[in-house]
């Protein structure tokens, strides 16, 4: 009897507990533990997302959970190029596309843009013309190639085989696109703007997420029919302490402390591209990785050992000269160009093609050497800080339908880098830097590699040609604003020039259809012009996780 009571006792116990518990659990959430003030909203005061929960991943996107890894080969440098000398790097977690962006994802980009900024329209032209990707680069002078000029962008038989002729700076304006088209979804599906509202814009109200962010009065042209015409803007409306005829109400728009968009697509970085590309887990030993993986798959082989799928190739590449698929049959690739994406088997963290198929544009800059000394953690090459343009009245500048800005490429190529609806940006300066312990410039390309302060000079004197990246510095202007692209092009003629790398080369990682087997391991870093394109580098976009290293509710395993 005693020892029954006892039970009822210790039960009672726990549940009262319990409900301490929860009821502090509540308090804390909905009021500040700072000063107990409401944080509902509910009474006046400010609204935070006391409540928030993890966003799934956006569209197209796999969680890459961060961790240490070794970045940088350990075999042979068999090329000599001692330009990938192994060292530990810490990688935050992120998230990234499973496939390469297809043909028929970027054919969305230029055809929104065709419909946005009509080509016919002298001011807009460019815009159209400057993202359309370069089908020339399947041309060979002693290769019958045509077929791929005509149909592969937009023939749907490619519509989900990797998009090439795609620049590098073509791909991150993609990205920004890609972006602010998510989030504008996701405002009209939540109902904070009238519903598909991004159906029917156009040059003169367009919608970007930092100018919504920022000035969501200047988003869509200002039309308050649209931007009031959502479910939840009217809820927000009819609170409390709003007037529906003030001119200016509290509150109304989605702001970043609420949690409801995405942070920007992007490229990925080098460090994180080759640590998604080798998803070691699969080596994984409780707090230590068993031995190093050659290639995206376990193993040292490209062909498949399994029972089922004995012999199969794990990805499409060059197997030997004239042999880019193998002998028809059994043996072949299935595929003597790119690939139809997730015709192979994903690697272990759920991404496919991270061999084969087409190499892959990333973020950084190249230079031989990574500098681990000075970071060991998130690494990359080519921070450039920049800040918003301020109107002399205080607001902030964004772009008209007459503000786009250009960027004439070497080849004479002209390609928008700021639309309509943009919020303009410029660099920091000294307000931002003076008195800095962790940066002091606004352009970081060169910090510590070839810069004046890292006495990288290889020379006695200060001048250009002195710089250990003293690449050809060519010239070419265009008439941004006329249809026919006069171009003056002004060679560099110095005999003086010791190199092509410079601050406008970027990575590109990962083997593709044009190499041989040696390219498809991740380590593997070579670099091209960021304003030039090929037939064989696509790219893929990556996008920062917020929050939690992991998921909620995941549990470590020790």
């Amino acid at each position: 009897m005693k020892l029954k009571n006892l039970r009822i006792v210790g039960i009672t116990m726990i549940t009262a507990l319990a409900v301490v518990s929860c009821n502090n659990s509540r308090d804390y959430s909905d009021s500040s533990r700072a000063t107990g003030w409401d944080l509902t909203g509910k009474k006046g005061g400010p609204e935070y997302k006391t409540d928030y929960d993890e966003k799934e991943p956006a569209p197209g996107l796999v969680f890459i959970e961060g961790g240490t890894f070794t970045m940088g080969k350990v075999q042979d440098d068999v090329m000599h190029d001692w330009n990938n000398s192994p060292v530990q790097q810490h990688i935050q977690s992120f998230y990234m596309d499973e496939t390469e962006v297809t043909n028929i994802m970027y054919l969305e980009y230029i055809n929104y843009l065709k419909q946005m900024f009509p080509p016919t329209d002298q001011k807009y032209s460019n815009i159209y013309k400057g993202a359309l990707p370069d089908t020339l680069v399947w041309r060979n002078p002693l290769g019958f190639l045509e077929n791929m000029v005509s149909n592969y962008l937009r023939h749907p038989a490619y519509q989900n085989y990797p998009v090439v002729g795609v620049n590098w700076i073509q791909a991150t304006e993609f990205s920004k696109w890609r972006t602010d088209r998510v989030n504008e979804k996701i405002a009209s599906d939540e109902g904070y703007v009238e519903r598909d509202a991004y159906m029917d814009a156009d040059a003169g109200s367009n919608f970007t997420t930092e100018t919504y962010l920022n000035v969501p009065s200047k988003v869509y042209g200002g039309d308050e029919e649209i931007l009031r015409g959502g479910k939840q803007t009217q809820r927000k409306l009819n609170r409390k302490g709003n007037d529906p005829e003030d001119g200016d109400p509290k509150d109304i728009y989605v702001q970043k402390k609420d949690g409801v968009f995405y942070p920007e697509y992007r490229l990925p970085t080098e460090a994180e591209w080759e640590y998604a590309a080798l998803a070691q887990s699969s080596i994984r030993e409780y707090n230590s990785y068993k031995g190093r993986k050659k290639y995206p798959w376990d193993g040292d082989y490209t062909r498949s050992g399994k029972r089922k799928t004995l012999g199969d190739q794990k990805a499409n590449f060059k197997q030997s000269v004239g042999d880019y698929g193998g002998i028809q049959g059994w043996s072949d690739d299935n595929a003597d160009i790119t690939a139809e994406v997730k015709t192979y088997a994903p690697n272990d963290y759920g991404l496919y093609d991270m061999a084969g198929n087409v190499s892959e544009w990333v973020a950084d800059v190249y230079r031989p050497r990574i500098d681990v000394s000075f970071n060991d953690f998130n690494y990359f090459r080519g921070n450039v800080y920049t800040r918003n343009v301020i109107n002399e009245d205080g607001s902030v500048k964004v772009l008209g339908a007459d503000d786009v800005s250009y960027d004439t490429l070497s080849d004479g190529k002209i390609v928008a880098r700021g639309l309509p609806g943009e919020i303009q940006k410029e660099g920091i300066d000294e307000k931002e830097t003076y008195l800095r312990t962790n940066f002091s410039r606004s352009d970081n390309t060169d910090f510590r590699d070839g810069d004046k302060a890292s006495s990288r000079y290889f020379g006695t004197g200060s001048s250009d040609e002195d710089r250990m990246y003293n690449s050809p510095q060519h010239e070419v202007t265009a008439a941004q604003d006329s249809l026919e692209t006069g171009l003056d092009r002004e060679y560099d003629k110095s005999n003086s020039r010791t190199t092509l790398i410079d601050n406008s080369v970027r990575v590109y990682k990962g083997g593709s259809w044009r190499d041989r087997a040696y390219w498809l391991d991740p380590a593997q870093r070579r670099y091209f012009p960021q304003d030039m394109a090929t037939d064989f580098i696509g790219f893929r976009n990556a996008m920062s996780k917020t929050g939690s290293k992991t998921f909620k509710g995941r549990k470590t395993k020790n």
